[in-house]
C-alpha cells in the first residue's frame, strides 16, 4: 500500500498523537504511526496506570490506619488483581478514545514500525504487510526507554523495569528500589502502603535531586513513616544468588557507611531514560543525534533535516508528558506556518506522599545568576483547609524579584502540590507580580490560599502567620 500525506506522526504517545491531532485541526492531512499501543508509554506504561494506582494506595492506607478521629480503620483489605483489572479497563477505554480523536480530526492511524528510507518517505511494516508513506513533513515522537544497570540487568521477573512493576499481581514481601527520582519513589510508595517492606537506595545525597532541599526533606521524612529505608549516596554494586525459588535476593550495596546486605524478592531500577531511535532509519533522513542520542533540534524542533521535527523525550529531557505535549504542539504550528507558544515554563510534578510541585526558578538559582530576590513561604500547618483535611505536611514557597516584585519561581510540597501548581505556572507566564497574587481573592477554605499567603509572606503581609521575631535591644 502506498499513501500521500502532508505530515507524517511516528510514534503516538502524549507527543506524537497531541501533535497529530492538533496538525489535523490545522488543516494537514496526518498518518501516525504506533508500533505499540495508542498513548504511548504515558497512558499505558507511565503517567496515568501509576496515578491510578496511587491513588488507590493513598485510599488504602488512610482508610485502614483511619480517616480521622470519629471515623476508625477497620478491617481493609486491598486486592491487585482486581485493581490491575480495573486499571487495564480504564486504559484500554482511554486508548480507544484517542483514537476516536484522532479518526475526527482526519488523522489516519496506522499500527506497525516506522523507518525512513528517504528525506520525505518512510516504510511501515506491520502484522498485515509493509507500506510506502511519502510525506512532506514528518514529526518524529518515539519517547524513551528505561536506562539499565550492568550489575541489576532487567529480566522482567526479579528485576524490573516501570513497566513490569505497574503490572504486579501482588505486593512483593519485600521490594529494592534503585534510583529516588519521582518514578522510583512513586511506585516505592505505593508498594509501601500495601505492606511491602521497602528499601530506596539513590547514588545523590538527596532523594528527588534537583528538588530543593527542604522539600525533599519533607517527603523523606514521610518515607521513614512509612517504614521505607532511604539510603542515599549510595549504589548498587553485585546480586547475590537467592536462597531458592520464590526467596528474597540478596543485593550488595555501597553506602557512606560501608557495605551493606539488601533483601528484595524483587527490585524496581528507575536510574534514567534512554532515547528509543534504533531502527528509524535516521541516517537516510539526514537526521542528526546529539552525544547522548537524543534526536538534535533547534528552537522550532526542527531537527537537521529541516521538514521533519522532533518532539518530546526522544528529542530532549526533561522528560515529562506535559512538556512533550507542548513540544508537539509547538512543532505542528510551525508546520503548519503559524506562530507556537513559548516553552520556557516547564513545571515539575511529583505524585509522591505529600505531592510536590516546582516551576519557574527556584531561590538558589536566581541568586546563582546575581538577582536580589524576595522570597516568602507558607506552611500547610496554618492552612485551615489543609488542618481539616489532616494533611498539613509541607509549604509553598514563591520566589521575586526584590526591585519588581515579580513571580521568578515556585514550589510546592505538601497536599494536591500537583494541582496547586497550575496557579502558579499561569502567574508566571503572564508576568505576575507578588501583589496580583497577594491581592487576588481566593475561595476560604482552599489549599490554594497557600500560594497567596506565600505571596503575602514575601512582602512581609502574611495574615497567619507569626511575625519574625526580632531581637531585643540590649
Amino acid at each position: 500500500m502506498n499513501l500521500t500525506t502532508d505530515v507524517l506522526v511516528i510514534g503516538a504517545g502524549p507527543a506524537g498523537y497531541v501533535g497529530a491531532i492538533k496538525l489535523g485541526k490545522l488543516g494537514k492531512k496526518v498518518v501516525l504511526v504506533e508500533g505499540d499501543k495508542l498513548g504511548g508509554e504515558c497512558l499505558n506504561y507511565g503517567c496515568i496506570p501509576s496515578k491510578a494506582l496511587i491513588n488507590a494506595g493513598w485510599l488504602y492506607h488512610r482508610a485502614a490506619k483511619g480517616l480521622q478521629p470519629g471515623v476508625d480503620g477497620g478491617s481493609v483489605t486491598s486486592d491487585l488483581g482486581r485493581l490491575q483489572a480495573w486499571k487495564s479497563g480504564l486504559l484500554g477505554a482511554m486508548a480507544k478514545n484517542i483514537g476516536s480523536l484522532a479518526k475526527a480530526n482526519g488523522v489516519e492511524a496506522l499500527s506497525g514500525k516506522a523507518s525512513f528510507t528517504g528525506p520525505n518517505e518512510a516504510r511501515v511494516v506491520s502484522a498485515s504487510g509493509e507500506s510506502t508513506v511519502r510525506f512532506t513533513n514528518a514529526l518524529i515522537a518515539t519517547g524513551t526507554r528505561p536506562a539499565s544497570l550492568p550489575c541489576l540487568p532487567f529480566d522482567g521477573a526479579w528485576c524490573l523495569t516501570n513497566r513490569e512493576a505497574l503490572e504486579l499481581a501482588a505486593p512483593p514481601p519485600t521490594l529494592l528500589v534503585v534510583g529516588a527520582g519521582a518514578i522510583g519513589l512513586e511506585l516505592g510508595t505505593f508498594y509501601a502502603k500495601l505492606g511491602s517492606k521497602v528499601t530506596v537506595v539513590e547514588f545523590m545525597p538527596q532523594i528527588l535531586p534537583g528538588m530543593e532541599a527542604d522539600a525533599a526533606g519533607v517527603i523523606a521524612r514521610n518515607l521513614a513513616r512509612l517504614g521505607v529505608e532511604v539510603l542515599v549516596g549510595s549504589k548498587a554494586k553485585s546480586v547475590l544468588a537467592a536462597a531458592g525459588p520464590g526467596t528474597a535476593r540478596r543485593v550488595l550495596v555501597e553506602t557512606p557507611e560501608g557495605e551493606k546486605t539488601v533483601e528484595a524478592h524483587q527490585a524496581i531500577v528507575s536510574v534514567g531514560r534512554v532515547p528509543v531511535t534504533e531502527g528509524l532509519g535516521l541516517e537516510a533522513a539526514g537526521v542528526k543525534t546529539d552525544a547522548k542520542g537524543h534526536i538534535a533540534v533547534d528552537a522550532t524542533l526542527a531537527t537537521s533535516c529541516r521538514h521533519i521535527y522532533a518532539a518530546g523525550d526522544v528529542a530532549r529531557p526533561p522528560y515529562l508528558a506535559h512538556k512533550a505535549s507542548a513540544e508537539a504542539l509547538a512543532a505542528a504550528y510551525a508546520i503548519a506556518g503559524a506562530s507556537a507558544p513559548d516553552l520556557g515554563l516547564i513545571p515539575m510534578a511529583v505524585f509522591t506522599d505529600p505531592e510536590a510541585a516546582s516551576v519557574g526558578e527556584s531561590e538558589a538559582a536566581a541568586k546563582s545568576r546575581g538577582a536580589e530576590v524576595l522570597t516568602g513561604k507558607f506552611p500547610f500547618s496554618a492552612s485551615g483547609r489543609a488542618q481539616t483535611m489532616r494533611e498539613t505536611d509541607g509549604f509553598v514557597k514563591v520566589v521575586a524579584d526584590k526591585a519588581t516584585h515579580k513571580l521568578l519561581g515556585a514550589s510546592m510540597v505538601g497536599p494536591h502540590a500537583c494541582e496547586l501548581i497550575s496557579e502558579a505556572c499561569l502567574g508566571l507566564r503572564l508576568g505576575a507580580r507578588l501583589e496580583d497574587v497577594a491581592h487576588t481573592m481566593h475561595p476560604h477554605p482552599t489549599l490554594p490560599e497557600a500560594f497567596m499567603e506565600a505571596c503575602e509572606a514575601a512582602l512581609g503581609q502574611a495574615i497567619h502567620l507569626l511575625p519574625p521575631r526580632t531581637a531585643k535591644p540590649g
